[in-house]
């Protein structure tokens, strides 16, 4: 009989047994069930690997990698906090989990100009460490997030405007390269890694702790407001104005949200605004808040960690993701939502009640594409050149399988007729924000020629075996 894929898999994971003890589970041990739970969707979930390695630290990691490493036969997959929607991002049918949230340590240098992260540690994690120094760096708005898989796809932050994206900011990646070699890349070690690392997401090795330039921080004026849908054109008109400033405030943070329930089939607005100074009511906002009614008003004055300490799901559910960028218009907003909802009421017989629906908008200003350049390039090619833009999140979550199938093909129904209105308009921008992307799409191309020729060659020179292109399946890749 020939040595089968599986065998293969047992094999190494009784080796990696040996080798780290504890640390790798096996199916129905209490490690490898907490794991399982941990995952933000119920996709991942439902994937079994055959083992799941908990290292704690980069020894372990090279240890791991060292040991399966170069055989097709036995695939992994690299687990942070598990935020990623899509079945395989993180997890592994019958292969390897590598569940980094055993590296979620926040140290420090002695002048607190750079906090080091663990890779599996969450923003959470971070930010309780880093507000009673008076410090902050640029993460994840949502503090359940990984500090890991935010970071390498860009990263989205309520400092952006000031700081520019996530990866901006990592002044040194510590990783693990295919070959088990532990080595850092910052602007004068591997300065080609560096860069390929902020935006290149998991191609390239296993990044075991970020160097974060950190910043000043005390108090800041944030919470949430809640709008009705009757008010979605002085919304949209109040949004794009905030937008498409000439001159952005770079305080400023507004995402603002459109929530569709499929059970009683009704719309709702809610935004998060948030500015990043102990202002009250500051004048970028004031446009929208003159707007009534008000159905709810949380604005106040707080610290970063308590305000991105956001309630999570209260069971794993399914859930998609899909992204687009367009050019600033308060019209095009309108057209989306006409577009979502002709199209939601059209298929809302044949999607199970409880289903949820999401239309996040996010300015994406030149204040934050302008720190690219200035902090020693990144690889997600959004520049200045392009204008003031608007980043759309579509998102759905619903409990039955059985509607898998049928809320995908909405979702893309939907961004395609969104994409045909945009262009029409002239809106439609290349840019596809990677840690939104839906598995259909392909954001590393959407970088442009020269940023996705810069990946290639990194991706050669440091994995020239192509491990992380073939036997890491999840999550998008450069070499296709």
């Amino acid at each position: 009989m020939p040595f089968s894929s599986t065998d293969t898999q047992i094999t190494k994971c009784g080796h990696l047994a040996q080798l780290l003890g504890p640390k790798v589970s096996f199916p129905n041990s209490t490690t490898y069930l907490a794991t399982e739970k941990a995952y933000w969707s119920l996709q991942e979930a439902e994937l079994l690997p055959t083992c799941i390695v908990v290292p704690s630290t980069a020894e372990d990691v090279s240890t791991t990698v060292s040991t399966i490493a170069g055989n097709e036969g036995c695939p992994f997959a690299i687990k942070g906090a598990g935020h990623a929607p899509q079945a395989g991002a993180a997890n592994i049918e019958s292969g390897v989990t590598i569940d980094m949230t055993g590296l979620a340590s926040v140290t420090v240098n002695g002048d607190k100009s750079v906090a080091s992260v663990g890779a599996g540690a969450s923003w959470l994690d971070v930010y309780l460490y880093l507000d009673d120094l008076g410090v902050a760096v640029a993460g994840g708005r949502n503090a359940a997030v990984g500090v890991g898989g935010l970071t390498l796809g860009g990263g989205i932050s309520y400092f952006a405007p000031r700081q520019g994206w996530a990866c901006d900011n990592v002044v040194n990646f510590e990783i693990v390269l295919a070959s088990g070699a532990i080595v850092n890349a910052n602007a004068t070690a591997r300065p080609d890694l560096w860069r390929a690392l902020k935006g290149g997401s998991n191609n390239f090795g296993i990044v075991t702790r970020f160097d974060l330039q950190t910043f000043s921080q005390g108090g800041l004026w944030g919470g949430a407001l809640a709008q009705s849908i009757n008010s979605s054109d002085e919304v949209f008109k109040a949004f794009a104005n905030i937008a498409s400033a000439p001159q952005y405030d770079p305080y400023a943070s507004l995402v603002t949200s459109l929530s569709f329930n499929s059970t009683n089939q009704q719309w709702s607005i809610s935004h998060l605004a948030t500015y990043t100074k102990p202002v009250a009511d500051p004048p970028v906002f004031n446009e929208l808040l003159a707007i009534e009614p008000q159905l709810q008003n949380t604005l106040g004055f707080t610290n970063l960690s308590t305000l991105t300490n956001e309630p999570g799901l209260p069971t794993q559910l399914n859930a998609l993701f899909y992204t687009a960028t367009y050019g600033v218009s308060a019209t095009l907003l309108a057209k989306i939502l006409e577009i979502s909802n002709e199209t939601l009421y059209s298929i809302n017989s044949q999607v199970p009640s409880g289903t949820f629906w999401g239309l996040a908008f996010e300015p994406l200003p030149t204040q934050v594409t302008k720190y690219g350049p200035l902090k020693g390039g990144n690889s997600l090619g959004t520049t200045p050149a392009d204008g003031n833009g608007v980043i759309l999140l579509l998102s759905a979550f619903w409990a039955s399988p059985s509607a898998n199938d049928i809320v995908q093909q909405t979702a893309r129904t939907i961004m395609q007729n969104a994409a045909e209105a945009a262009q029409e308009m002239g809106l439609l921008r290349e840019f596809v924000y990677l840690n939104y992307a839906n598995q259909v799409q392909e954001p590393i191309a959407s970088y442009g020629r020269e940023d996705v020729a810069r990946l290639r060659a990194a991706a050669r020179r440091y994995d020239p075996s192509g491990v992380f292109q073939r036997q890491v399946p999840g999550g998008f890749k450069v070499l296709v």
